[in-house]
């Protein structure tokens, strides 16, 4: 099973929590047992895990990754948006995830955050669920 699902940012920087949607997409499928890869083919935008139990980490991430990686610097490439791409190459644009007995598997604290770099803008996330043989 293939899904496409279209995602919202409402900021420049951003990471929303995806997880639900994932389950969504896991429980709808009806597969108990597989794997579910995340993927999203933009160029400014990426996946990652992280916790969501205290609404201050992804704060703090967005803070410490515009001080490494700032709007404005000397960059070569001159769209306005070369710290976008440098940002979501730090993340990556797939995330693969173990379903078991019908749920993803994540730590306590885990959450699948989609991270805009360049936004606000609509982005493509697509999620492939495969059944264990």
């Amino acid at each position: 099973m293939l899904e496409a699902i279209n995602i919202n940012s409402s900021r420049r920087i951003e990471m929303i929590n995806i997880t639900p949607v994932i389950e969504t997409s896991v429980k709808k499928s009806g597969i108990k047992n597989g794997i579910c890869f995340l993927h999203i083919p933009h160029t400014t935008a990426a996946l990652t895990i992280n916790e969501n139990a205290d609404p201050d980490v992804p704060y703090d991430i967005i803070k410490k990754i515009e001080r490494l990686i700032p709007k404005q610097d000397n960059y070569t490439h001159s769209e306005g948006n070369s710290d976008a791409h440098i940002k979501s190459s730090f993340f990556g644009p797939t995330i693969n995830l173990m379903i078991d007995n019908g749920k993803i598997i994540l730590g306590l604290w885990q959450c699948v955050y989609f991270c805009e770099f360049d936004g606000p803008r609509s982005r493509k996330l697509f999620i492939k669920i495969i059944k264990e043989i």
